[in-house]
């Protein structure tokens, strides 16, 4: 008996190593709005590693534009505030780079 050959698999092309982004931690279902994706884009950045939107609160004075400042330096990274409008939210960033760095950063996205 003859045998057919057989079909050869379609060789794959390699994969390209994807570059890592940061991660944006959604554990809560309410954010300040335009805050996701603020943090989406500043989770691109090579050396953010996790961003982490936290407690929502009411402040006392009105900021009319979305505003994102460091707070404080935290174990591995710091803390942010973002304010639009009376609402306050915190923002944990677990990162290597410097309050310098990471000012810039937000800067650039903002």
């Amino acid at each position: 008996m003859a045998s057919t050959p057989k079909k050869q698999p379609k060789k794959q092309p390699k994969k390209q190593a994807k570059k890592q982004d940061g991660r944006v931690v959604l554990n809560h279902s309410t954010h300040l709005p335009g805050l996701i994706a603020m943090l989406h884009k500043l989770a691109a950045h090579p050396q953010i590693k996790t961003l982490t939107p936290a407690v929502i609160s009411r402040g006392r004075s009105h900021a009319p534009k979305f505003r994102l400042k460091i707070s404080v330096p935290i174990l591995g990274g710091f803390k942010l505030i973002a304010r639009k409008g009376k609402s306050i939210q915190e923002v944990f960033v677990i990162t290597d780079l410097s309050a310098e760095q990471l000012t810039a950063a937000i800067e650039a996205v903002l």
